[in-house]
């Protein structure tokens, strides 16, 4: 299995949809599953503006069909039965088979999430060509019991997309990246699982976004890592190997 993290600067208007259609197509050869950040279709900062972007499922056809050639992780500003939702969506042999729907909407400081979007209800693990998997979006993973239900779920992959602003910079580093770091790092070991972290570049309306993506092994390794703050699309082999191996020392611990 390989998979290709695209860690762009999405816009903030509906063209996006027709570059991410074009970036799975040019990756169809070359590998199994393309990961797009947080709201790649609509770009972070839609306030009011959601209302007239949202998409519906119809208007997703394209990514449907492109992921005949290859699985999509996609998020989109979502409109379903007069809500509006910040949602990751899984694409796969020419059909949407999976949403997941966030969970946690920030609603402090430079957020204003709760006041655009309804939240979703539950984490469900979903099964793809390629393993069991669960998708989270952003402050999803910033709780505890987020932990244990995708532990409980006992997936081979996480997939998890952000837009993440830029925080904390201090002499040692980003503060932001390290909490994410050790945040990406349990989930990995506690689940048992690979963990696929997809970070937004770019600026809106001065927030500026870190980037920093990046694949943890199941043991807490990072498998491979990103650039921060520059675009970037690079593709990763998970070492199944390797994963094989974790779980039989998971079952010994």
């Amino acid at each position: 299995m390989t998979v290709t993290l695209v860690q762009n600067a999405p816009r903030l208007n509906r063209t996006n949809l027709e570059s991410c259609e074009t970036l799975a197509a040019a990756y169809a050869g070359r590998n199994d599953v393309i990961v797009f950040p947080e709201l790649a279709l609509n770009g972070y900062l839609l306030q009011d503006k959601v209302y007239e972007d949202a998409w519906t499922l119809p208007e997703l056809e394209p990514l449907a069909k492109a992921s005949l050639a290859c699985d999509i992780v996609v998020g989109a500003a979502l409109k379903e039965n007069g809500r509006t939702y910040n949602t990751a969506c899984y694409f796969s042999g020419g059909e949407l088979r999976h949403v997941h729907r966030k969970l946690h909407l920030p609603n402090y400081g430079m957020f204003e999430e709760a006041r655009y979007f309804f939240k979703g209800n539950r984490i469900e693990a979903f099964d793809t060509a390629f393993g069991r998997s669960v998708m989270l979006v952003c402050e999803d993973l910033w709780r505890a019991q987020t932990m244990a239900d995708v532990a409980a779920l006992k997936p081979e992959f996480v997939y998890v997309i952000a837009n993440s602003p830029a925080r904390g910079f201090e002499e040692e580093g980003l503060a932001i990246e390290g909490q994410w770091d050790a945040l990406l790092k349990s989930l990995a070991q506690l689940a048992n699982a690979y963990v696929v972290f997809v970070n937004r570049v770019g600026f809106e309306d001065g927030l500026g976004f870190w980037g920093g993506s990046r694949v943890i092994t199941p043991r807490g390794g990072i498998e491979r890592r990103l650039p921060l703050f520059d675009e970037a699309v690079e593709t990763v082999t998970p070492d199944h190997r390797l994963h094989d191996v974790e779980k039989w020392l998971a079952k010994i611990d």
